[in-house]
């Protein structure tokens, strides 16, 4: 069993090893301030940590003159406190998923126009049919002429000889107020002068009274002459007044009712022109006859005479379920396909129709539904498949739209 070392044995250690193993009373001192200081450090730090949240965050009143007098800004400079949460991003849009599927027909641009008898035809009914089904016309061509045609055009025959009569009765009154005009003045010269004869027979009367030559039964004779004569000589110059110059004939009251005559006759030819144009059914527009709905002798009923359709550009007419039309837009793609197509026919969206209404368009299935909320969308088929349409007009196709197709 060892003895603890003695003294001599200490002495003999290194010199090291004996002050690390007790240290000083002085170097005890110092280690204890040193951790009197150190303890209070983590709550400065944490004191300055929550002032410098609540002045960023909440930003007092002293925060803000402070702020204010240094010309700056909350957020270091930025347009907002980075304390607030900034708005997030928008979402990046999502590709619309799938195809919208729908039933359509094929149309002419423009739709098929039926035309229908003039207005007044009344119950004529068709005469003569100038086309032909598959027939180009041009806009204003006559289709087909009525029954009537012929009575009309009587009518239309007499109203102008009641114009050629009213023109001739215009003449006649014209020169009759010329004729009646120079009788008034051949008139009023015939008795300016007989006044004036009776005016110098006066005079001389007058003269051998004075003389005693003439008893006073000449005297109050010649006398009565002249004032006659003078009072037929302003009776002539009234007549004449009533035809007036001879440049203001037009504005006599005879000549005024005759032309009036003519005017009235006139409108009575521009009614009766109108009303035999009644009896020629023309086209509304250039385009192609598809279909004839009546034939000479047959009165036109409610499909009309005939459709047209303009068949240098073809559409297609698709009926998309409501649930479904947000999805489309204009320039979508289109691919529309039917068994009498040897290929499908392609084109783009040209037009969102605004009205929801009830199909047209029906499946042949038993049990498609009949009654569903469509809204009407429009097709421009590309030339090439224009051009294969043309002879399928109103032909039912199944379109499928491609939504978020290039535009």
């Amino acid at each position: 069993m060892s003895s603890a070392p003695s003294p001599r044995d200490a002495d003999d250690l290194p010199r090291e090893l004996v002050r690390r193993a007790a240290p000083t009373p002085a170097r005890a001192s110092a280690l204890r301030r040193v951790w009197r200081v150190a303890r209070f450090v983590p709550l400065v730090m944490a004191v300055m940590a929550t002032g410098g949240f609540v002045a960023m965050y909440f930003q007092p009143p002293g925060i803000r003159i402070l702020m204010g007098a240094l010309g700056l800004k909350p957020g270091g400079g930025a347009s907002q406190p980075f304390a607030v949460p900034a708005p997030p991003p928008a979402p990046p849009a999502l590709p619309r998923p799938g195809v919208v599927a729908g039933l359509g027909k094929v149309l002419p641009q423009g739709d098929v126009v039926t035309v229908s008898a003039p207005f007044g035809a009344g119950d004529a009914r068709v005469a003569t049919l100038h086309v032909a089904e598959g027939e180009g016309v041009e806009a204003g061509a006559p289709l087909a002429t009525f029954d009537n045609a012929a009575s009309l055009r009587a009518a239309l025959d007499s109203a102008r000889a009641a114009v050629s009569a009213r023109e001739a009765a215009l003449a006649q009154t014209r020169a009759n107020v010329e004729i009646g005009r120079r009788e008034a003045a051949a008139t009023l010269a015939r008795l300016e002068s007989a006044a004036q004869q009776a005016a110098r027979d006066f005079e001389r009367v007058e003269a051998l009274r004075g003389r005693g030559s003439a008893t006073e039964q000449q005297f109050e004779q010649r006398r009565a002459a002249r004032d006659e004569a003078a009072r037929e000589v302003e009776r002539g110059r009234a007549g004449l007044a009533r035809y007036g110059r001879l440049e203001d004939a037009e504005t006599q009251p005879d000549v005024v009712a005759a032309r009036r005559n003519v005017e009235a006759a006139q409108a009575d030819v521009a009614r009766a022109a109108a009303d035999l144009d009644k009896a020629v059914a023309r086209a509304p527009r250039a385009g192609t006859v598809l279909t004839i709905h009546v034939r000479p002798g047959e009165k036109p009923g409610a499909k009309g005479l005939m459709t047209l359709g303009d068949l240098t550009r073809m559409t297609v007419e698709v009926e998309i379920y409501q649930t479904q039309i947000g999805r489309i837009a204009v320039g979508d793609q289109v691919e529309a396909g039917a068994e009498a197509l040897d290929a499908p026919l392609r084109g783009v969206v040209s037009r969102v129709g605004l009205e929801v209404a009830r199909q047209t368009v029906l499946d042949p299935s038993p049990a498609a539904a009949t009654d569903a909320r469509v809204v009407k969308v429009t097709v421009d088929l590309d030339a090439e498949s224009s051009q294969r349409a043309r002879r399928f007009t109103n032909l039912q196709v199944v379109a499928k739209i491609a939504p978020g197709g290039p535009r």
